[in-house]
């Protein structure tokens, strides 16, 4: 395959990814309306898990057994707290609050390298950590800086918890360098039947019907399953990584839209400001490529 094939192909797979991971936003608050928290994450971790596990059959990775102990562990963080959070946030707060509260993660990202992998942001980086974080003040405030009262004060600390957790997590398997198959696979073995569990001690089991699975299929195959993989092959066999992964901003505008038209949100002027601060902030504090996603 020629160089300039192999890059339509990429811009395509990427370009998949993209559209996919616009919709989530509308997905997890169209399945929370029927479902808890847990049980949709419940649904969504079986779909994954099925998926990974047939994904698993055309990967040659081998793991040791201390690196199959390191994933399954790390399925304790994601999905398991990671989502249970992240759908309690977006069950308390408007979906064009919590989508971008939650897109902080890669500005978290740049503050947790340096403790954790010992890098040393520039002053570039710490303009974007500052404009990316007056970002979420002009969101939560819609502009009026006369106080941060307007949404669920639990939601917003959750929402911006899940993005530190993820940021966390991404680290992490950055220093395991284990491949992202049998990573997820791991993962999702362990969550699945922790969220099993916790649903049955609390929520209870998930109803089964065509609705409800359709939302546990969205879960996990578009947020976690299909669109993961696109975008993993996008940047494998680009050689222009860095402006390809630059796509990835794309999604939280092109989700902004079907917030408002499926969901039927009136869009806060203050949100798309407040996004398009926090994007801006990701590309001066972005560690340490714009390939990385979540």
């Amino acid at each position: 395959m020629d160089v300039a094939a192999r890059e339509h192909r990429a811009l395509l797979y990427a370009l998949t990814s993209v559209a996919l991971w616009s919709t989530v936003a509308t997905g997890f608050k169209l399945g929370l309306r029927d479902m808890a928290p847990a049980q949709l994450l419940l649904l969504g971790c079986v779909v994954a898990l099925l998926f990974f596990a047939v994904a698993r059959g055309f990967v040659s990775a081998r793991l040791t057994l201390r690196q199959h102990a390191a994933a399954a562990a790390l399925g304790i963080v994601n999905p398991f707290a990671y989502y249970l959070i992240l759908f309690e946030a977006y069950d308390r707060l408007p979906a064009q609050i919590a989508q971008p509260l939650n897109f902080t993660w890669a500005i978290a990202l740049a503050l947790l390298a340096m403790p954790l992998l010992r890098q040393r942001l520039s002053t570039r980086g710490w303009i974007g950590v500052l404009i990316g974080y007056v970002g979420v003040v002009v969101i939560l405030t819609k502009g009026e800086f006369d106080g941060v009262g307007h949404y669920d004060p639990l939601g917003v600390v959750l929402a911006l918890a899940s993005a530190l957790i993820w940021a966390w997590y991404w680290i992490m398997t950055v220093r395991l360098g284990i491949h992202p198959v049998p990573l997820m696979l791991n993962g999702f073995a362990v969550a699945t039947c922790l969220v099993a569990v916790f649903c049955w001690t609390t929520v209870g089991l998930p109803t089964l019907n065509l609705e409800t699975a359709g939302y546990g299929a969205w879960v996990g195959l578009v947020e976690t399953g299909i669109a993961f993989l696109s975008w993993q092959r996008a940047m494998t066999i680009t050689a222009h990584a860095g402006k390809l992964g630059a796509l990835i901003f794309l999604a939280p505008f092109l989700s902004l839209v079907l917030i408002a038209v499926v969901l039927g949100e009136a869009i806060h002027p203050s949100a798309v400001v407040g996004l398009a601060l926090i994007a801006a902030g990701l590309v001066l504090s972005r560690w340490p490529s714009a390939s990385n996603t979540a």
